[in-house]
C-alpha cells in the first residue's frame, strides 16, 4: 500500500497508532482457510487490540472473540460479534461479571479453578439457569518463549493440572446447573516452535478421549492462541503447519476447534508514528526524544521487547541512539542503540509491529493523553479512535473535587 505517512501525521497529529484492516483480513482468511475441511472458530482475542472498528472488521468476516474481562464481552458484542461467538476467559472473574455473562448467554465461560467453578454454579443456580463452560488444562508444556508470557507450566497461575480437570469435570457433568461442553488450553505467547502446540494438543485430546468414555461429552476443544509473528527475525509458524498439528492430535474426536489468535491477526496489522522534538548527546551517548512515550507503547519497558525503529524519509550517515520518549521514567525507550541518521524537530519516526498489546496497554501516566487510533482500508485512511484530552481524563474526578 502506498501511504504517505507524514501526511497522515500532520492530518492525525503524533504519536499516533495506524492499523492496516486489509492486512488484518489477510491473516484472518488465512488462519480460516487452514482449517478447512474442519468444524473450526476463530476467536480473536481482544485483549490485543480492543478498538470496536478492529473487533467489528473482524466480526464482518465471520470471527468469534476470546474476552478476558465482562468489559471486552461488551466490546464484542457491540462491535458485533455473535454472542454465541463469545468465549469469556480469565484466572479472576466476580460474581458480578459471571452473572452478566450468563444472563447475556454468551457460548461458554472458560474456568481455571476449582473454587471459581463452585461460583460459577452458585450464580447459575441463583439464575436458573445453566451455565455452559470449559476449563483451561494447564498441559505442563514449555512454550519456550517469555517468561512474562509464559502460561502453560505449573509454575504459572492459569488453568489446572490434568487430574484435578477430570475432578472438575465429573463435578460439572453431574451438576444441574453446569455444562461442561468445552476443553481449552493455552500454553503461552509468541510462540515460534511447534512441537509445544503439538505435545500441548496431545495431551489435552487424550484426556478429551477419557472423558468421552465416561459420557462427557466435549463438543469444543480449543487450542488457544499464540501463534507468534515477526518482530525482529523470527521463524513463525506456518498456519497450514499449525492447523494439521492439531488435526492429527484431534483425529477421530467429534469436537469443533476453536483457536483464539491476537497477535498473529493485528500486530504486523499496526505502527506507531512519534514526531522528534530533538537530539541530546551525553557523554558521547545519542538520545532521540520524541513525543511519544512509554505510557503510549509499554513492551520495550516491560518486556524489554524488540521493536523495529527507522525515520521516515530521511537520508543521512546512521549512528546508534536510544529512542525515548517525555516520561519521567528511565523505562521510558522504545529502542535502544538504534541505528538512525541525523535527525530534527518534527521529523517522524515509526515504530514497527504495534497493532498487538500497543494501544490496548497505554495509560494516562504523568497525565499524558492516549494516541489517536486510525484505519487504512483499501487506499484510504478513516479515524477510529479520537485523540483524547485533558477533560476527558479528568471527567470522572471534578465533580468530587472539594474547593
Amino acid at each position: 500500500m502506498n501511504i504517505d505517512y507524514n501526511a497522515l501525521a500532520d492530518k492525525y497529529g503524533t504519536p499516533l497508532y495506524i492499523y492496516d484492516f486489509d492486512y488484518i483480513e489477510n491473516r484472518y482468511t488465512t488462519l480460516k482457510d487452514a482449517f478447512a475441511g474442519k468444524k473450526s472458530m476463530i476467536n480473536y482475542a481482544v485483549k490485543a487490540n480492543s478498538n470496536l472498528s478492529v473487533i467489528a472488521h473482524l466480526a464482518k468476516l465471520g470471527a468469534g472473540a476470546d474476552c478476558v474481562s465482562i468489559g471486552e464481552v461488551k466490546r464484542a458484542l457491540t462491535a458485533g460479534i455473535d454472542k454465541y461467538k463469545i468465549i469469556f476467559s480469565g484466572v479472576g472473574k466476580r460474581d458480578e461479571e459471571i452473572r452478566e455473562a450468563l444472563e447475556q448467554d454468551i457460548l461458554l465461560l472458560n474456568l481455571e479453578s476449582e473454587a471459581e467453578m463452585k461460583r460459577v454454579e452458585m450464580v447459575a443456580k441463583e439464575l436458573g439457569k445453566e451455565a455452559r463452560i470449559s476449563i483451561r488444562v494447564n498441559p505442563n508444556i514449555d512454550p519456550q518463549t517469555h517468561p512474562y508470557i509464559s502460561t502453560g507450566l505449573h509454575e504459572n497461575k492459569f488453568g489446572v493440572e490434568i487430574d484435578m480437570a477430570k475432578r472438575m469435570y465429573i463435578f460439572a457433568n453431574r451438576s444441574e446447573f453446569l455444562n461442561p461442553v468445552g476443553i481449552h488450553f493455552h500454553i503461552g505467547s509468541q510462540l515460534t516452535n511447534l512441537d509445544p502446540i503439538r505435545e500441548s494438543c496431545a495431551i489435552v485430546a487424550d484426556l478429551v478421549r477419557s472423558l468421552k468414555a465416561i459420557n462427557i461429552d466435549i463438543k469444543f476443544f480449543d487450542v488457544g492462541g499464540g501463534i507468534g509473528v515477526v518482530y525482529d527475525d523470527e521463524k513463525t509458524i506456518a498456519a497450514e503447519a499449525y492447523t494439521q498439528a492439531i488435526f492429527e492430535a484431534t483425529k477421530g474426536l467429534d469436537v469443533t476447534l476453536l483457536c483464539e489468535p491476537g497477535r498473529y491477526m493485528v500486530a504486523n496489522a499496526g505502527a506507531f508514528f512519534t514526531k522528534v522534538l530533538y537530539e541530546k548527546v551525553n557523554d558521547g551517548k545519542r538520545f532521540v526524544i520524541v513525543d511519544g512515550a512509554m505510557n503510549d507503547l509499554l513492551r520495550p519497558s516491560l518486556y524489554n521487547a524488540y521493536h523495529k525503529i527507522n525515520a521516515v524519509l530521511v537520508e543521512g550517515e546512521k549512528t546508534p541512539a536510544d529512542v525515548v520518549g517525555p516520561v519521567c521514567e528511565s523505562g521510558d525507550f522504545f529502542g535502544k542503540n538504534v541505528p538512525l541518521p541525523p535527525l530534527e524537530h518534527n521529523d517522524l519516526i515509526v515504530v514497527h509491529s504495534a497493532g498487538a498489546y500497543g494501544f490496548t496497554m497505554a495509560s494516562n501516566y504523568n497525565t499524558r493523553a492516549k494516541a489517536a487510533e486510525v484505519a487504512l482500508q483499501g487506499g484510504k485512511d478513516r479515524l477510529i479512535r479520537k485523540r483524547e484530552t485533558y477533560e476527558d481524563q479528568v471527567r470522572l474526578e471534578l465533580e468530587y473535587l472539594e474547593k
